[in-house]
């Protein structure tokens, strides 16, 4: 199979990425397709849909090791089978999540709450079509037990000013909204959680890179998170 075309992603690297698309609404994303697929003829009549499948690799993904038990965040570390989680750690890497389409210029998507990082391979890309894949009565399994705790953002007075100063030149909407919803998500490997206000073996402070930014911040209580500060403009490698 031969991509579609590469994502142009506001998360650069897999860390602080959500897990799921959706979780944070305003996430953009690119997708410019292949010439060759005359685009302007493939794309007709794509853009009176809201959502869009996408079917795509986990070209990131470096294991080599089949395992049938993983361990999900939202389980705070308990195994479940691989086929009941969306886990990127599969026997073939494939991936499929549902966006938002923004709009459509020229050759390119437009697409919102992503869940995808930089560099992504699709490989196809489908309308969403509500009337028949929406099951609002489906069951949900373990994820209706998974505990989702409210948390609180802030952020400290040198962040708000140079997230006012980046928001005033970036044309992204609602950049501090954006962030509130990454950080909620505690992008914090498993290792690094219950730590939070007392002398820790590992790091407290943490790094998230977020379109062209390096986001630090530091869990001060289990359900709050503090934006100690902002570099913005920062040269990050895809």
């Amino acid at each position: 199979m031969t991509p579609l075309g590469f994502l142009k992603s506001c998360f650069p690297d897999k860390f602080g990425t959500p897990r799921q698309p959706g979780l944070v609404p305003g996430a953009r994303a690119e997708l410019t397709l292949r010439a060759d697929l005359q685009p302007e003829l493939a794309l007709q009549g794509l853009q009176g849909f809201s959502h869009i499948w996408l079917i795509f690799l986990f070209h990131k993904n470096q294991s080599t090791r089949y395992h049938a038990k993983v361990h999900p965040p939202r389980l705070g570390g308990e195994p479940m089978g691989l086929f009941a989680t969306r886990t990127p750690h599969r026997p073939n890497p494939i991936g499929l999540s549902l966006v938002e389409l923004v709009e459509i210029r020229g050759d390119t998507l437009i697409l919102q709450g992503v869940d995808l990082i930089e560099g992504t391979p699709i490989l196809d890309l489908k309308p969403y079509l509500p009337e028949i894949e929406s099951k609002p009565l489906a069951k949900t399994g373990w994820t209706s037990e998974a505990v989702n705790p409210e948390r609180q953002v802030q952020f400290s007075e040198e962040a708000i000013k140079v997230l006012e100063e980046w928001q005033s030149k970036a044309p992204i909407p609602n950049l501090r909204g954006q962030i509130e919803d990454l950080l909620k998500l505690d992008p914090r490997p498993l290792i690094y959680r219950g730590f939070e206000g007392q002398k820790s073996p590992y790091r407290q402070e943490h790094r998230v890179h977020f379109y062209d930014s390096d986001i630090h911040f530091e869990f001060v209580a289990p359900n709050e998170v503090a934006v100690i500060r902002i570099h913005w403009p920062v040269a990050i490698e895809l």
